[in-house]
């Protein structure tokens, strides 16, 4: 699992060792790994490592000696190497270690910035160490001048950003324009939360951690990714003696006169998602067309009282007008039972929600579900701070709020937040939510009272259906990614996104068995 801290955890976590005097240590075991990313980078391209041209945007503080060490490096290295000093002093052994080996110093003057953008903008390699991870509210003059010069630069070398890339806040992934888009963040002891969020996340490329000796010192991670070796241990797995009743089964209520392929698409998503059986309520015309694209589902125009589930999957597919499967929607929150609520059901929703309730909203629905609980926030509020809305969301609610975009966030109202970035951007098409709000009802139908999958990687309590929830999205966006690679990166329908799910669903499970059958050949050697 990948753990995210806040800047101001990561400083805390230096403390102690500044403390003992090994602040050189540090900035010596950040640049050197640094620079170890830049020169592996190079090699991968097949670049030659002699004569490359590198260019370091350095600041005045921390961030910018990590740099200069680490032009230093490069420059030993037989890299020409320059120096770009943005602010009116720098971190003085890093500069007098640049320059002993070799390379450039440059100070950055409005007369100067255009030639010194140009040198950036044909350099094979940028390195971005203006702004650390104390900074707030972006660059500003000339260092913002030559970032926004070298962006809008047609020609550029790989950037790399420093800790995180100048002008995204470590804490929230707040962007301040100017930035500089890095294809690699070189970040130190631990990943920053606005390094796994939107839109820092925008901004950030590959993310590397590398270790500089303090990372025993660091606190309960505020943010969590899961990876496949996580989700491997977190799907369910029927038993020998498994059946249909007892592997799970979701209630459907989705799908209107207007919208009836979303109750197709969110029941399609439920099968491709391991749950025994799938009861489908809603209108008659929606269940025909329910019973001729998914045969295995038992469809019903009863009511939630009169089906026997373990989960409910409520709102894909409705709108204002759907009184009948709306009333539906706030019987299935009022059962007591883990309920994923799509985008229709936000509305009809009590203000008051339990942990188990997980609501799905991308950045405009939870706008409007705001403004409904009477906060100001709009839609370009939300996407600007993801990680603070979806946080916010979560307290004022009471539920699990899944915020969907290009990085799906997860948050808990007790505040265990989760990142996903599994898929690709031809995800962003019609029905591709209700095929996801299929995949979570699943899961939360086959959740049962097992906590110990969850236990084992220190998810405990109500934080259970945030990490079942991302493990939903995760699936969904490993399926939207092998569906488009199986059209050779094409564009692809949510119905595909379905079609993929037990392939992807097999390909990680069998990490799971793999595993078992590694502990188990330690501990029984045949003999």
């Amino acid at each position: 699992m990948i753990s995210a801290y806040t800047g101001t955890q990561v400083r805390a976590a230096e403390e102690p060792l500044l403390a003992d005097g090994l602040g050189d240590v540090l900035m010596q075991r950040a640049a050197h790994g640094l620079a170890n990313a830049v020169v592996n980078e190079l090699r991968s391209r097949g670049s030659r490592l002699n004569g490359a041209r590198v260019v370091v945007l350095a600041g005045k503080g921390n961030n910018g000696g990590d740099g200069l060490f680490a032009g230093a490096f490069l420059a030993a290295r037989g890299m020409r190497t320059t120096a770009v000093l943005t602010g009116d002093a720098a971190h003085q052994a890093g500069l007098a270690a640049l320059e002993r080996a070799g390379g450039r110093v440059q100070r950055l003057t409005d007369a100067g910035l255009p030639d010194l953008a140009e040198e950036a903008a044909r350099a094979d390699v940028v390195i971005d160490a203006v702004l650390g991870t104390g900074a707030k509210g972006g660059l500003r003059g000339s260092a913002a001048a030559l970032v926004q010069a070298v962006t809008d630069a047609h020609r550029r070398g790989f950037v790399v950003a420093c800790d995180l890339p100048s002008g995204v806040d470590a804490d929230t992934g707040e962007a301040a324009a100017p930035i500089l888009p890095a294809d690699l963040t070189v970040t130190f002891g631990g990943a920053k939360n606005g390094l796994l969020a939107d839109p820092g996340a925008d901004y950030a490329g590959r993310v590397l951690v590398v270790p500089i000796g303090i990372e025993k010192h660091l606190p309960e991670p505020s943010l969590h990714r899961l990876e496949d070796a996580d989700m491997a241990r977190l799907l369910p797995h029927p038993s020998r003696r498994a059946q249909k009743y007892s592997r799970g089964v979701l209630g459907v209520v989705a799908g209107s006169e207007d919208y009836p392929g979303a109750a197709v698409l969110a029941c399609r998503g439920a099968l491709a998602a391991g749950v025994g059986m799938v009861r489908y309520l809603g209108p008659p015309s929606v269940a025909d067309l329910v019973r001729q694209s998914c045969p295995e589902v038992v469809c019903s125009t009863g009511t939630v009282a009169g089906n026997r589930v373990q989960a409910w999957l409520v709102g894909s597919g409705l709108g204002p007008g759907d009184h009948d499967q709306l009333t539906r929607a706030r019987d299935a929150i009022a059962s007591g039972l883990p309920v994923v609520a799509d985008a229709g059901a936000l509305p009809a929703l009590p203000a008051v929600l339990p942990p188990h309730v997980v609501l799905t909203p991308h950045a405009g629905e939870l706008a409007s579900l705001f403004q409904r609980l009477g906060h100001p926030e709009d839609r370009e509020a939300v996407e600007a701070g993801t990680l603070a809305a979806a946080r916010s969301a979560a307290e004022r609610t009471g539920a699990t709020v899944l915020l969907k975009g290009a990085t799906t966030l997860v948050a808990a109202p007790q505040g265990a937040i989760f990142s996903q970035a599994d898929g690709t951007p031809w995800l962003a098409t019609a029905g591709s939510g209700d095929v996801l709000a299929g995949v979570i009802g699943a899961l939360l139908a086959q959740a049962g009272d097992d906590a110990g999958r969850f236990s084992e990687l220190g998810i405990f309590a109500d934080a259970r259906w945030a990490a079942i929830a991302a493990l939903g999205a995760a699936l969904h966006g490993q399926a939207g990614t092998a569906a488009s690679a199986s059209v050779s990166g094409g564009p692809i329908t949510a119905g595909r996104v379905a079609e993929a799910l037990p392939e992807i669903w097999g390909k990680v499970s069998m990490l799971s068995k793999y595993g078992a059958w590694k502990r188990n050949s330690r501990s029984q050697p045949l003999r």
